[in-house]
């Protein structure tokens, strides 16, 4: 990582900057905590970013030990980049920092929200108190891209991929579930207007999108 500013300090918070507070630097983690990504996925979910400041982003994370590049076995046989153990340790960071800033006035909760942002966020706005009595498993199909939620003990898992006898499944776009997870929009209207698709058990719907109510505001 030559030529790159560096603080120097012997602050473990310093150093921890001098490792990911790079711009696009922490995104690129957030967005492989769901597992790995190929360099064109990245680049998708970046918009803003260009290919060679992703490149030099990723080339920098490998060589400080945060990601790993590696081929996926045939018949895919594509190169993808993933976390390394030590840089998955990042993940309750990503999220402690997306509980903070969902506290700002600022916060720009109409401005555009990538899938996997979206679904990190059911991380950091998670009611756990809310959900201590709860034991259940949705899957979720937004577009293209699969993910699954895991409910127990109070306790959230998020993951990409398909899941086994889900208790629900929910097929939709990003604008539709964000609506059914931020306002009191209907789930019948939702049904109705062809934006939703529901199968399994609807209760455990209704209540999955109770569960992550946003924070109130650090000024209040």
């Amino acid at each position: 990582m030559a030529g790159r500013r560096k603080y120097d300090q012997g602050c473990a918070v310093a150093h921890a900057l001098d490792l990911v507070g790079e711009r696009w630097a922490l995104l690129v983690v957030r967005d492989l905590l769901l597992g790995p990504k190929r360099f064109t996925d990245l680049l998708a979910g970046l918009p803003g970013a260009s290919p060679d400041v992703l490149t030099q982003r990723l080339r920098e994370l490998t060589e400080a030990g945060v990601l790993q590049r590696r081929r996926l076995s045939p018949p895919a046989a594509s190169w993808v980049y993933e976390l390394t153990p030590w840089g998955a340790n990042l993940a309750p960071v990503v999220v402690g920092l997306a509980q903070w800033a969902s506290r700002s006035p600022e916060m720009p909760y109409d401005a555009p929200l990538g899938t996997d942002s979206l679904m990190l966020s059911l991380n950091a706005l998670f009611d756990r108190t809310a959900a201590a009595d709860l034991h259940t498993t949705i899957a979720l199909r937004l577009g293209d891209e699969l993910f699954h939620v895991r409910i127990a003990d109070g306790e959230l898992a998020v993951a990409r991929g398909e899941v086994a006898n889900p208790d629900a499944t929910l097929e939709t776009d990003q604008a539709t579930l964000l609506s059914l997870l931020r306002t009191d929009r209907p789930l019948d209207e939702a049904l109705a207007s062809g934006d939703l698709r529901l199968t399994g058990d609807r209760p455990v719907v209704e209540r999955f999108r109770t569960l992550f109510p946003l924070p109130r505001l650090a000024a209040e």
